[in-house]
């Protein structure tokens, strides 16, 4: 069921881009892919940035939640979950953007795996009105091969490091590959970075650990926060494992899927605050803006603007 829903339509999305794409190269045919799954996952990703944005202004009142419950787990829950619901915030908006990734990314493994075995699967298992594009009967004749690099200056079907760590005397080293797995590492970083709610007193999870240990009591809610916080680590370093092993092509996919997350974060994270709130509303179509947009400085020196009409000279 996934091969027939998800796997062959994406592969078929590749193949469809790089049989009509001019020059047919392979690294280009992945990077307007890619520009694709964001822009389809761009409704999503806006309305989870917003939420994101309006979690982050509602942080003081969060605070002064925390701070009247006293250590009451349950009461603070349910005033944070009210809060949340009053201004129209989703906390959780964050998880339907990544569980919809994750299919597509499982897929492109799938189908890059299935090209580096057998580079003629790209024509085989290709729909049949792919198959009937002029360079995909051209490929099919042996008129003309694959260009599986990235314009020609880094093979997409090799691994970057090709061995293992226990021996890495025997171990084989491509340059590129290695170049583009740590940039996606490091794109990737930045961006999860972008999406952290900066709190000057939060404590680190070690050390919130080490005092429960103690036997004083973990707040949950710190515990969340900063195991959050651990996840801009995390994932990163996740994707370097995960694509360093791998033919080349998943590293360029990461780096330029990053690449194009950090600029579509920075654009909503960054826009005007008034545009913000008109989407930050409650339930009832009521909005609310004291608590998201900073009030407007008031001018310096300003006189204030005389009221009654004017006396007549006599």
């Amino acid at each position: 069921m996934f091969e027939t829903l998800v796997g062959k339509p994406v592969f078929n999305l590749l193949t469809f881009i790089y049989a009509y794409l001019p020059g047919h190269n392979f690294g280009f045919a992945i990077i307007l892919f890619t520009l694709v799954i964001r822009f389809l996952l761009w409704p999503l990703l806006k309305k989870q940035l917003h939420s994101t944005k309006a979690i982050r202004g509602l942080q003081p009142e969060l605070k002064r939640i925390k701070k009247e419950t006293k250590g009451d787990r349950a009461k603070e829950s349910k005033l944070t979950m009210e809060l949340y619901k009053e201004r129209g915030v989703n906390p959780f908006s964050s998880i339907g953007t990544a569980i919809l990734q994750l299919p597509v990314l499982f897929a492109l493994f799938h189908g890059i795996t299935k090209i580096v075995k057998d580079p003629g699967a790209v024509v085989s298992y290709s729909y049949g009105f792919i198959q009937n594009a002029p360079f995909m009967q051209q490929l099919a004749s042996g008129a003309k091969s694959l260009d599986l690099t990235l314009f020609g200056l880094v093979d997409l079907t090799k691994k970057p490091f090709d061995g293992s760590l226990s021996n890495l005397g025997t171990a084989k080293f491509y340059i590129p590959g290695i170049i583009i797995v740590v940039l996606s590492a490091v794109v990737q970083f930045y961006a999860s970075r972008m999406l952290m709610i900066t709190d000057k007193d939060a404590r680190s999870l070690r050390k919130i650990l080490k005092e429960a240990s103690g036997g004083k009591e973990a707040d949950q809610a710190e515990v969340n926060a900063a195991t959050m916080r651990n996840m801009q680590y995390l994932i990163p370093v996740m994707i370097l494992v995960t694509s360093i092993n791998f033919a080349g092509a998943l590293g360029l996919y990461w780096l330029v899927s990053g690449f194009v997350q950090y600029l579509q974060q920075r654009s909503i994270l960054g826009q005007d605050e008034k545009e913000l709130t008109a989407t930050v509303v409650s339930p009832t179509g009521e909005s609310f803006t004291a608590e998201v947009i900073a009030p407007p400085t008031a001018k310096k020196n300003q006189p204030a603007k005389k009221s009654g009409k004017r006396k007549k000279r006599r």
